[in-house]
């Protein structure tokens, strides 16, 4: 698989952004292998927090949570989904499928970091991999927190604001990266995050994968997706570990897909789920403190239960 490696130098001194690179290899699943990017901050015996980003970011959105979630004695891990961020870039759209993108994930933290009793927090396509990855390794995760995401069939209407993105997506000559992100932000997004968002992508060969990943959403029952997505939710209807649902109050994409993981995973039930307001699809970008300390909070919880507190 042909695929191309964001230099170097397009990633110094973003602002907020400190944090040192960590790279390992996964099959590329054409008998080749693809370098995947991670973050790797906080102590090593910390409670692991898995934050997977969604479409066109990468691990740069998580960079107001992470200080937060470690000042928690938290183990924040958050990799750059292959096509994005530090991640190699494959070079052809097709080479994107809904499976391989699970499967790399899969790859990099089950094979080679080897995680477990992590809680996924996943907002956008990082619920779509992470919320199938929880489906099908139901026992490597001690909690999720949901954030602006779901888990399609493609059995629902995807909603006018999703089909106009995804006509948007693939009609638009220039697909740039940081102005989208600022688009799903309720906030100003400062010249220099945009920058920091388009980085991972010098050119628009760069950006097959970010294009590619609206049209990997199911909106049909047939879509090639869905059947794998229907055996992860038949998982998730017994997932009975906790379970938080921490939606924005201003995302027209996800509004509402919260009410329906609340009603089917049991694992919900009881939970201290919050609605983060005065954000937009990109929470983490408008509250990513506020958002980091529900989740410490969520984490940290049955520990300070066991302790009397």
């Amino acid at each position: 698989m042909d695929a191309l490696r964001t230099p170097d130098d397009r990633f110094t001194d973003l602002p907020g952004y400190p944090f040192e690179p960590h790279y390992a290899d996964v099959p590329d699943g054409e008998g080749g292998s693809l370098r995947v990017h991670w973050v790797d901050e906080g102590p090593a015996d910390g409670p692991i927090v898995l934050l997977m980003h969604g479409e066109p970011s990468w691990s740069y959105l998580y960079r107001k949570m992470i200080p937060v979630l470690t000042a928690a004695g938290l183990r924040a891990i958050a990799p750059d989904l292959v096509g994005f961020g530090r991640s190699d870039k494959p070079a052809k759209r097709t080479d994107y499928t809904y499976a391989r993108h699970v499967e790399w994930m899969r790859a990099l933290l089950f094979d080679a970091l080897d995680l477990r009793d992590a809680t996924l927090l996943g907002q956008d396509w990082g619920g779509l991999i992470g919320l199938r990855l929880v489906g099908e390794h139901p026992d490597r995760f001690a909690r999720v927190v949901a954030a602006n995401t779901f888990l399609p069939t493609g059995d629902r209407n995807p909603g006018d604001a999703f089909l106009a993105w995804q006509k948007y997506s693939q009609e638009t000559p220039v697909f740039h990266v940081g102005g989208i992100v600022k688009g799903g932000c309720v906030g100003d997004l400062s010249a220099e995050a945009i920058a920091a968002y388009d980085a991972p992508f010098p050119d628009e060969t760069y950006k097959e994968g970010a294009r590619q990943f609206p049209l990997l959403v199911p909106t049909s029952p047939d879509d090639p997706a869905a059947a794998a997505n229907r055996a992860a939710w038949q998982v998730l209807e017994r997932f009975d570990r906790p379970f938080l649902c921490a939606f924005s109050d201003r995302d027209p994409i996800t509004g509402g897909a919260d009410r329906v993981l609340k009603e089917l995973v049991p694992g919900t039930k009881g939970q201290p789920h919050t609605t983060i307001e005065g954000a937009g699809h990109f929470l983490q970008e408008d509250k990513g403190e506020e958002l980091a300390r529900v989740v410490a909070d969520f984490v940290l919880a049955p520990v300070t239960r066991r302790r009397g507190r």
